[in-house]
């Protein structure tokens, strides 16, 4: 029971902390819906894009420090479930991706993914930092970050931890990001996806997000003049 208990409550608290999300919650204080600016992604990379680096950067340091706070208090209460950790963290990023009071349209988990890596190891998380800068930087395409990471972390915990169960749990908040990233690949393949880059040309990648808020408006209308003519 007390197992049952644990994972409830580590469930729910993620979640509920997950939810909070600065980027959005700023952005409707600026007077704006994030969801449907820049790259209509209520996180971090497009409150850079819509709200500039340093209130980009603040929505980033939160998003991971929430992670990492409940994944610290919940493995606190309970020591003795060695998976308690996964649990709490995939139920962050949950919470992150898809928090009730935004009608469950929120991040893609990146920052809350981030989080948890520093709870289970401040070296893992640095060199996967690092790996993860490098890969962007030459790609230039910042989903690259949440999509690899998603998929290398389990594996990096699984093996260093030696917690299989534990990293299973966690390939649960791989695959709902890596369904959440699919729009990006698309994106990428029509050519419409904001670059990295942009934090060094925020300008030009502001001008580009409004150029494809456009299109989609043309697309939009087209695909309802369509309809009508059918009917």
């Amino acid at each position: 029971m007390k197992i049952v208990f644990a994972v409830i409550v580590s469930i729910i608290a993620g979640y509920l902390v997950g939810c909070i999300n600065p980027s959005y919650i700023i952005a409707k204080m600026k007077g704006f819906d994030i969801r449907k600016s820049g790259s209509r992604n209520a996180g971090g990379s497009n409150a850079v894009i819509t709200m500039g680096k340093v209130v980009g950067a603040i929505c980033i340091v939160f998003d991971i420090l929430k992670a990492f706070a409940i994944i610290g208090i919940m493995a606190a209460l309970f020591p003795e479930i060695s998976f308690i950790y996964s649990v709490t963290g995939v139920a962050c990023i949950i919470g992150h991706m898809f928090p009730f009071y935004m009608g469950f349209k929120g991040g893609k988990g990146l920052a809350c993914l981030g989080g948890m890596i520093l709870a289970f190891n401040w070296k893992v998380f640095l060199i996967m930092l690092f790996i993860e800068l490098v890969l962007a930087i030459v790609i230039d395409y910042i989903c690259v970050v949440p999509i690899t990471a998603s998929v290398a972390y389990p594996a990096v915990y699984g093996i260093m931890s030696g917690n299989a169960l534990g990293a299973v749990i966690i390939l649960v908040a791989t695959a709902v990001m890596l369904l959440k990233h699919l729009e990006n690949l698309k994106r990428i393949k029509q050519g419409t996806e904001l670059h990295f880059s942009y934090l060094w040309s925020r300008n030009k990648e502001t001008e580009k997000a409004r150029i494809i808020e456009n299109v989609r408006k043309i697309d939009e209308t087209q695909v309802g003049t369509i309809w009508r003519e059918k009917k």
